[in-house]
């Protein structure tokens, strides 16, 4: 299985430079995701590393040797592509067991009388039959064997599209947004269970997708990307608990973090409407700062009494939790109108408390979870 290598990867389609030196190394049996908006890279990142599509500048290394003029066949990946990609008139054992019958081929197995008949003979052989039938039974599809995909549903023909490609044992796994076309309930399952083959089978993965969700369930590393360029490569949890810049920040978290853009001045922080407030830690010695804090660590107090002083302008009932949206206001009632990409600071609190629009609150926070950034470069202010 081969540690793979990008050094200053770059690809242009045209003038349009659609990634922008990729560096990073994927070691044997990692997870790895690749996350970002769409457009931003990621699947043209991924059909570069099968050899689909070639690469502008720079290098790509399969343990340390470049592969830029392998053949996909050559580079041992195996590619689950979004749309399944399933052959509509073969069966589902057909569809599973094609990689292997394609390996067996003798180019005079293509002449027309001779095609159907090697193809069948060649599917009942005890390697290419003992190999479909296994996969089928760990993706616990041997009822289904015998169908057409236009008789499957939406998370079936995924996992036939997924036995297809671990049928061949292949070294490193590619996964192009695998679950974007099923409904909330298959995604999570098949999340637990393309996590449970990773685990099962110790091959490396590399998976592409834009929900922040997926990724932070499944992946041992993340690679946030944006327009091309990666934006932080870290763990899940340093990610959501540490990004990068304020780019990571408001993509990674749903609902995303907060920002306020704040000033402070020996040890007292105030928002542009004039609220100030008193900060018991660390502040960077940063002219201008983003105050950033995730929705579930702000305390919210509807009797007021927190150092924050806000009204309710929104309320998301959860069931198990309850979204609200505040605006901060100063003493003398005038509302913030200077904060980042929206004007509402976002709380997550237990439960379904009674809470209307225009009530008056007040929010607070441990100093030790404030995540600081510079707001002229959006880039995190690491604090003492």
């Amino acid at each position: 299985m081969p540690k793979l290598t990008f050094n200053n990867v770059c690809k242009s389609f045209g003038d349009n430079r659609v990634i922008d030196s990729f560096n990073a190394t994927i070691y044997d049996g990692e997870f790895v995701v690749l996350l970002g908006p769409s457009g931003c890279g990621k699947s043209t990142l991924l059909r570069m590393i099968a050899g689909l599509t070639p690469i502008t500048a720079g290098e790509l290394r399969f343990d340390g040797e470049v592969v830029h003029s392998w053949e996909p066949r050559r580079r041992g990946v195996a590619f689950v592509f979004q749309t399944y990609a399933l052959y509509p008139h073969m069966t589902v054992r057909a569809n599973i067991a094609f990689p292997l019958v394609m390996d067996a081929f003798k180019k005079w197995y293509h002449l027309p009388i001779v095609n159907s008949i090697a193809r069948r003979h060649l599917m009942k052989s005890p390697d290419i039959a003992g190999r479909t039938e296994n996969i089928a039974h760990q993706l616990e599809l041997e009822k289904f064997m015998e169908r057409r995909p236009a008789s499957l549903s939406g998370g079936q023909r995924q996992r036939v599209a997924l036995a297809r490609a671990l049928v061949r044992d292949p070294s490193l796994y590619l996964l192009d947004e695998p679950l974007s076309n099923l409904d909330a309930k298959l995604r999570s399952q098949m999340r637990a269970e393309i996590s449970a083959l990773h685990r099962k089978v110790g091959k490396t993965f590399i998976y592409v997708t834009h929900d922040q969700v997926e990724a932070l369930t499944m992946a041992t590393r993340i690679i946030v990307m944006n327009n091309g360029v990666v934006q932080q490569i870290d763990a899940p949890q340093a990610i959501y608990d540490e990004p990068a810049n304020t780019f990571v920040a408001r993509f990674v978290g749903a609902p995303p973090m907060n920002l306020v853009p704040v000033s402070h001045q020996a040890g007292r922080v105030t928002v542009a409407s004039g609220l100030a407030w008193d900060h018991d830690g660390g502040v960077p010695d940063a002219p201008r700062l983003l105050f950033g804090i995730r929705p579930e660590k702000l305390q919210f107090r509807a009797a007021g009494g927190g150092p924050i002083s806000a009204q309710v302008a929104m309320v998301e009932r959860l069931g198990a939790e309850t979204i609200v949206g505040c605006r901060l206001i100063s003493g003398n009632g005038t509302c913030t109108s200077r904060l980042l990409e929206h004007d509402l600071v976002l709380a997550t609190i237990p439960g379904s408390p009674k809470i209307d629009i225009d009530d008056r609150c007040s929010l607070d926070y441990r100093a030790a979870d404030v995540v600081w950034f510079d707001e002229s470069t959006g880039a995190r202010i690491p604090t003492r």
